[in-house]
Formats: C-alpha cells, structure tokens, sequence
C-alpha cells in the first residue's frame, strides 16, 4: 500500500513539474521554446514509467517477480517517446486540434507503455485481454490529458500549477486502472530463463527516476521563483528608472486612452500636474485640429491592430501652447493575450523638425532646381575630377552615368563627349579650347556666356564660374532649337505666312535700302501698288479654299519670275506691293509686264478672269520718302480700278486728295479694333409719360492715332464699302451685349444694324453665338434697322428679322420719316418700336411741315401700338411739342450728352440701351 501512495505522490509530482516547464516554454520563444518542451515532455514520460512501475511493483509485491529487461526499457521508451511527442505538438501551435491530437497521443503511448510493463513479468502464464477495457484505457485517458493541456497552455491561464497537475496525474491513474483490469493472468507455471531485471533492482531504479522528477520539479519551481523575484526587480528598478527619465515623456494608458500612469518628463513637457494628469483622457494631449480629425483615437485603433503606432504630431501644453513631438503608442497585453493598455513614449522634436524641414525644404529645392533646370550644369573640384553634374548636363552631352560619376577627370569627360561632339579623335583641341574658356574666365570673372557652335550640327551657351575652393562650375545650354525658332521666327516675322512672299514689314526694309541706294547712285524707284481685279468673285464662288490656292499660286509664280534685285510683297487679302530700282523706263516697264504675266498665269479659275490693278510712283519724282510713296501709288491704282479697261496707272499731281484720305482711313479701319481704336459712348433716354431714365443709346466712336476724332458719318460708309463693317457690327454687338450683362435690374439693348450686314448669310448665327457667349437673354436685345437695310434686299431681310422675331428679340425702325418710309414696310414686319429722326426735331421750332411729320408719324405709331422714340432732343420747346403730341420716349443733348459705360459706379442702370454704329 504504500508503495501505491508513493506512485500517486511521483505521478502528481511528475504532473506539477510537467505543468511548470510547458508554462516556461509558453512565455519563452524560439529555442528556449523547444528546449523547455522537450523538458516537459521528458518529465512527463519519464515520470508516467516510474509511477507505473512503482504501482507494479506495489500491486507484485508478495511475488517479487523478476521484469523483462528488453520489455522493461520499451515500456521506458514508448512513455518517453510519448510525453516528448506529444507536448511537441501541443505546445508550438496551441490549436485545438494541437491540443487534442495531444491528448490522444499521451493516452494511447501511456496505455502502450502500461500494457509493454505488464507483459515485462517473468512468469509462465496465460494473459487474458479484455477488448472492451483495452479500449477504455487508451481512450479515457485524453479526456483528462486535454483540459489539463488547455489549462496549462492558456495565457490567461494565472493560478497554480496543481488543477491542472491533478487532472495529468487523474488520467494516468485512470489509464492504470483500466489497463490492470484489461490484462489479467492465469495460474503461474514457473519463470521465464530470459535476461530480467529483479524486482529489487527495478525498485531501485524506479525509485532514482522517482526522486530525479522530485528534483526537477523543485529545480524548476526554484528558478521560476527566482525568475519572477528577479522580474519584480527588474520591473521595480525600471519603473523608477523611467519615472526618473526628464527628457522623454512616458505616459501608461489603461484601454480607454486614459493616463493611468506617468514620469518626471511628462510633467517637464506637458505642464500639467500629478492631480491634472491622472485619468485624464491621452486625447487631451493633442491639438485641436488633430482632435476634431478624430487622431487620437484612430491612432489607439491603429496600435490596438497593428501592436504599435508612432510619427510626428502636434501636442499641445496645459496652458494652451503646442509643440512637435515624435510619439509612439505601443499596445500591452496581460498574460492572458488580453490588451491590458497602451504605454505612450514621446519627446519634444520641435527644433529638430524645424531643423529637419528646413533641411528637408533646402535639399528639395535644390534637387528640384537641378533637375529641372533647363540649363546643364556641372561641378569640379580644384583638381578637375567631376563633383556632381544634372541630368540634363548628361543629356545634352550624350554622357553615360558611368561617366559621370563622382571623381571623374576632366580628360575623360572630354572624351567622352563633353565640349566634344564630333569623337575621341577631336578630344585634344576640344579640351584645349574648354581650358583656354576657364582661364579666360577666371582672369575676367565678369565676362558673358559664350556661345559654340559645332559645325551647325549643335549650338551651345557656356558659362565657367570660378569657386573659392579652387574649383569651378560650368552651366551649359543648348540653344539649337533657339537659333533655329530664332530664324524661323525672323522668317515668319518678314514674310507672309500664306504666300511666303515679303510682308510689308520686310518690304518696307528693302525700300529703304533701294531709296538709299537711288540717292547714293542717283537711280530711281519704282514703287508699285497692286490690287486683285474680280479676288473677290473667286471667293464668293469657289469659296475661300480656291482663293487663297491662287495668292500661293501667285506667290510662287512672282518668287520665280522676279530678280533678286526686285521685291515683291503681300501687304494682305488681295493687296501686294513691288518696288524695283531703274535707270532706264523700260526695264521698268519690262517689270510691269512680268507682274501682269505671272497672275495671269497663276488663275486656274478659266471663267473668272483674275487680274491686276497696278498703281505706280517713282522716286523721287512722287515723293522722297517711303510712305508718301506708298501713298500715292495707292491713289494710282485706285485710279486704275476706276478706269474702265485701264489697268497700270502712274501717279500724278492733283489726284483726288478724298480718295487718298477714304483709301488711308479703310487701310486703318482694318486695324482699328486690334488697335484699340474703337469705343462707345452711351446717351441717356427718358421716358417722357413717367420722366424717368428709361435707356441708353451707345453710340460708336473712333479717336484715329495720327489724324484724331474721325465722324461716324465718315467712316462708317468706308467701313461699308471696304467690307470692315462686320468686324465692326460684330464687336460693337459683343461689347453692348456684355455691358448690358452687367446691369442687375434686366434693361434691354438695342444695337443698330447696317444694310450690309444683312448680305452676311450667318447674321443670324452670329448674333445668336454673341447672346450665348455673353449670357444675355434674346428679351434683352433689341435690334434698331433702317427702311433703306429691307429695300435693298427685301425678302433676304424680313426672313432675318422673322428669324431673329422668333428668338426674342426685339426690332426697331430707325430713321424714320426719311428715306423711303412706306406703309408697305410697316405692314410687312411688326416692329416693335419706332424711332423719329432728329433733322424733323431741329426743324420743328420753326417749320409748320416738320411738326405735322412728327404729328402724323406718332398718330401713325399709336394707330398700329408701336411706341415711338424721338431724338434730337435740345431744347425744352421741343420736349413740350413731343409731350403733348404724346411721343413714348426721347433722347438728345437735353436731357444729357454721351458718357462713359452705364456699368460704373456712377452710373443709372434703371435703363436699357441702344447702340448706333
């Protein structure tokens, strides 16, 4: 009996210890890991034999039977191979399927080792087996083995080792039981001769393993207890160590990211006392803007997921101040694996963030400014080895990057390209040229860049700047592609795009030098103005494709039949100019004719005959200088247009100084508008039934550079005849749309159209396009024509008014009373308004026949329910006659004279507008 006692105290013994090791082995890693594993499992064979033997040995004890020695060690070797296999697979996955796989295993290999010990007996007998026990006892077992396994295993798993150490030592007493019962013996006949152990020596071994488990299990609960004696220590000392530390703040959060503890540093840093500190959210500790952006708290989520969190941050102080901190929050977990909390280290990096930024800021300007420079640049040191060189200094130079590294002399540089397009073979003079740049430059400092060209091939800008060092930096700039846009731009700046002839700009140069050269040479000039005959009738026929196919074939037809002496120019449209130096008139006139022949020939369009107006004045019979010149060779080729069959015209004394100045003013309306020539003025309007300012008329003003304020009465039928009316009515219409747009009350705009205008066929799309771009209502815009714009073409214009009716837009007659004035035309349209001309207001004080005009023509107005506007208006006399013959409204000097645009400061815009151009 007692050695059944003794067998239970190793078995629970051999448990304890087991329990200890596989807790070791849970808190260490690695190779610590295995080796307290292969402790554990070793103890718990070892020890599972022993208490097996001793129970044998006690249940044997009235028959001191001698055990097989070759049984008796396999019996040692299946339970030690099992407990160390077994708490292999346990311990490193901690699964459980580890677990359980585990459990079995130590089941089965103890029952395997119980069953191999009972048979070690040296006795002749019958052993009866009884399936069902067998079964029970390498089953039963695990039931125990594997809580005690999750017990054990568990990190949250804190008390001591006996709950679990009982339930090891419960199941090997079960699989004891249950496999004593399952292997009986019959009757002995004797003993077995094969080499045995007596059971006096097996006691004794038995009884060395039982006390080697003792010790172990002692040696293990002492260095654990040592371990944790030393931990507390260490943990002690390391508390008072870190509440010590002054320049770091450490701070100890429970999970909530409330300060549960804190140091010395923290206090130093943050300002806040103990009293403050304490359970006072982490979230305190962070800006505003960084708190409103919920930091804090995703970066406790980041830490809780990831294990740790850490970066630069905004803190801020108790009292409101912030610095830069560099921070990192570091999840801990209790021993169960539970998060236990966060510890929070952080420390002031204030000057060296800023110090970091301005270095970081520096380097990246510096970087970028290398890299992006258009310009290449290299540095040397006073030894001529290369210190650091840009991209685009390798690019320009076709250098490889193994060429251009640090350290590099200058010799291979060369030879490999740089100063040296042309191969090695030129490295020599190339270098010696480079050398003679530096010194040239080290003696003059302040001389320019100097520009290379490579045989045409490649032109570089360089410029050498010594350093202090003794060393120098050299910037290269490829200007190939510069002098080539150079020259075309000089190309494109002097010569007509489309025809590739001189422009005016060029000829007028190579006037001046053959005016030059005539008075040095006592020579003469010829300078020729010509004008296309029926250009037009090819446009408008052909369309404007054909048109400008014939200028170029007339550029290249002039370009090969001229001498490099002449020159010929397109001054634009169908405009060119030629001016050639002479001695003798027919060399002149042989020049003449081959102008006439070369745009003979270059008309393909057989049905329309192209030819040429030509216009000549003769230096310095006709003028001296070049403008004069130009001058009156277009009134000799006006005069030449003007003449039936007569196609060359030489200027002469007397020709029509009108015709001169309408030729200049259409030559210098063309420009107007880019020149900014061109202006409007607004003219205030009243209504005369409320006495209010109903609107304004924008009236259209042209102050010319040279001759000054030009009357619209003038230049308006140049506009017309020379075709520079739609530009105008187009401008004129955006601007009075635009400055309508900025009126906030909603007035109209009322823009007077001309006759010719009506002949553009897509007036209508125009206006259309304006409205959209500018953004004003078709309700806003008025349109004001004259009864002379529907007779020229009658049908062509009631289809655009009904158009431009149909969009919203509003449709005066103007001017009414003079001209035509038919019933017919106010039958034909439903105009909107009616506007009295201002020659009936001026007669009206003293003739009898322009009041009864004005009588009839608002009597006729309020018959049909068209308002009437009367302009002119001067004199308050005149205002009585239209109040009480009951006119709608009246504008004129009276009630104010033009001004500036209605949208200023100043001025009303209870108003709308109408523009006369």
């Amino acid at each position: 009996m007692d050695l059944i006692l003794l067998a239970g105290i190793v078995c629970l013994m051999a448990s304890g210890t087991t329990v200890l090791l596989l807790r070791q082995a849970r808190s260490s890693r690695h190779r610590e890991r295995r080796l307290w594993t292969l402790a554990a499992g070793g103890a718990f064979g070892v020890g599972a034999w022993a208490s097996h033997f001793i129970a044998l040995l006690g249940e044997d004890s009235s028959h001191d039977h001698d055990h097989s020695a070759v049984l008796t060690l396999a019996s040692q070797a299946t339970g030690l191979a099992a407990g160390l296999l077994a708490l292999h697979l346990a311990v490193p996955g901690q699964t459980v399927r580890a677990r359980a796989l585990a459990a079995a295993l130590l089941s089965i290999g103890f029952g395997a080792m119980h069953y191999l010990g009972g048979l070690s007996l040296q006795v002749i007998t019958t052993f009866q087996w009884h399936p069902a026990l067998v079964a029970a006892s390498l089953l039963l077992p695990g039931l125990f083995f594997y809580p005690a396994l999750t017990y054990t295993l568990a990190r949250r798993c804190t008390g001591g080792p006996w709950p679990p150490a009982l339930l090891l030592a419960l199941g090997m007493a079960l699989m004891h039981l249950l496999g004593s019962a399952a292997l009986t013996t019959g009757p002995e006949h004797g003993a077995l001769s094969v080499p045995a152990i007596p059971a006096s020596s097996l006691a004794g071994w038995v009884a060395a393993v039982a006390l080697a488990i003792l010790a172990a299990g002692m040696a293990t609960q002492l260095v654990r207890s040592q371990a944790e004696a030393s931990l507390l220590r260490s943990e002690r000392q390391f508390s008072d160590l870190v509440r010590s530390i002054s320049d770091y703040a450490i701070f100890l959060l429970d999970r909530d990211g409330t300060v549960t503890q804190w140091n010395e540093g923290a206090r130093n840093l943050t300002g806040y006392c103990a009293q403050d500190m304490i359970g006072m959210p982490v979230a305190r500790l962070f800006s505003y803007g960084d708190r409103s952006d919920d930091l804090p708290a995703r970066t406790l989520e980041h830490a809780r997921e990831t294990g740790g969190a850490s970066g630069e941050c905004l803190y801020m102080r108790r009292d409101g101040s912030t610095f830069w901190g560099y921070g990192t929050f570091q999840a801990t977990h209790g021993p169960e694996g539970r998060l236990a909390g966060y510890s929070f280290v952080m420390r002031d990096v204030s000057g060296f963030k800023a110090d970091k930024d301005l270095i970081a800021q520096t380097s990246m300007r510096l970087d970028t400014a290398l890299t992006n420079m258009h310009e290449g640049l290299c540095l040397f040191d006073a030894d001529g080895r290369l210190a650091l060189c840009n991209a685009r200094f390798r690019e320009l130079w076709g250098l490889d990057d193994s060429v251009c590294e640090a350290g590099t002399p200058l010799a291979d540089m060369v030879r490999a390209g740089f100063m040296n397009p042309d191969g090695t073979e030129h490295a020599a003079p190339a270098l010696a040229q480079y050398r003679q740049l530096l010194k040239e430059t080290f003696a003059n400092p302040s001389l320019p860049p100097i520009t290379i060209d490579f045989d045409g091939a490649m032109a570089v800008s360089i410029a050498n700047r010594a350093l202090p060092d003794g060393g120098w930096v050299t910037t290269c700039d490829d200007i190939t592609e510069q002098r080539r846009s150079e020259a075309r731009i000089a190309h494109m700046a002097l010569h007509d795009s489309l025809t590739g002839l001189p422009n005016r700009t060029r000829f007028n140069q190579r006037l001046d030098d053959k005016l030059a050269l005539a008075k040095r040479t006592q020579a003469k000039v010829a300078v020729i103005a010509m004008d296309l005959d029926r250009f037009k009738d090819v446009n408008d026929t052909h369309g404007h494709a054909a048109g400008d196919a014939l200028l170029q074939s007339i550029g290249r037809a002039v370009t090969e039949g001229t001498l490099e002496s002449e020159v010929v120019a397109r001054l634009g449209g169908d405009e060119f100019a030629a001016a050639k130096l002479f001695t003798d008139i027919q060399d002149l006139s042989e020049f003449i004719s081959r102008l006439h022949d070369c745009i003979a020939g270059s008309n393909d369009c057989r049905e329309i005959d192209v030819g040429a107006s030509l216009g000549i004045a003769i230096f310095p019979d006709n003028g001296t200088d070049r403008e004069t010149l130009l001058n009156n060779a277009d009134l000799a080729m006006y005069r030449a247009k003007g003449k039936r069959g007569e196609s060359c015209c030489y200027y002469e004394e007397g020709m029509d100084a009108a015709a001169r100045r309408r030729r200049l003013l259409a030559g210098d309306l063309r420009q107007a508008i880019a020149r900014g020539e061109l202006h409007l003025l607004y003219q205030p309007q009243r209504s005369l039934r409320s006495g209010t300012l109903s609107g304004y008329e924008a009236l259209l003003r042209w102050q010319h550079p040279r001759l000054g304020f030009i009357p619209p009465d003038e230049f308006i039928p140049i506009a017309e005849e020379s075709g520079s009316i739609f530009a105008i009515g187009e401008w004129v219409l955006e601007e009075a749309c635009r400055e309508a747009q900025r009126w906030p009350s909603g007035e109209k705009i009322a823009v007077n159209l001309s006759a010719v205008q009506f002949s553009k066929p897509d007036l209508v799309a125009t206006i259309h396009r304006i409205l959209t771009e500018t953004g004003l209502s078709p309700r806003r815009l008025e349109l004001e024509i004259t009864e002379t714009a529907i007779i020229e073409d009658k049908l062509r214009a009631l289809h655009c008014l009904r158009q431009m009716k149909a969009m919203g837009i509003g449709v005066a007659i103007d001017d009414f009373g003079t001209g035509y004035s038919s019933l017919d035309t106010l039958h034909s349209f439903p105009f909107d308004k009616i506007k009295i001309d201002k020659s009936f207001l001026l007669l009206s004080d003293t003739s009898a026949q322009a009041r009864a005009i004005i009588r009839a023509v608002l009597a006729l107005g309020k018959s049909l329910a068209i308002p009437v506007l009367a302009e002119g208006v001067e004199t308050e006399a005149q205002l009585r006659i239209l109040e009480n013959e009951g006119c709608d409204e009246a504008q004129g000097y009276y009630f104010g004279r033009p001004g500036g645009p209605p949208s200023h400061p100043r001025s009303d815009l209870t108003q709308k507008t109408a523009v006369n151009i």
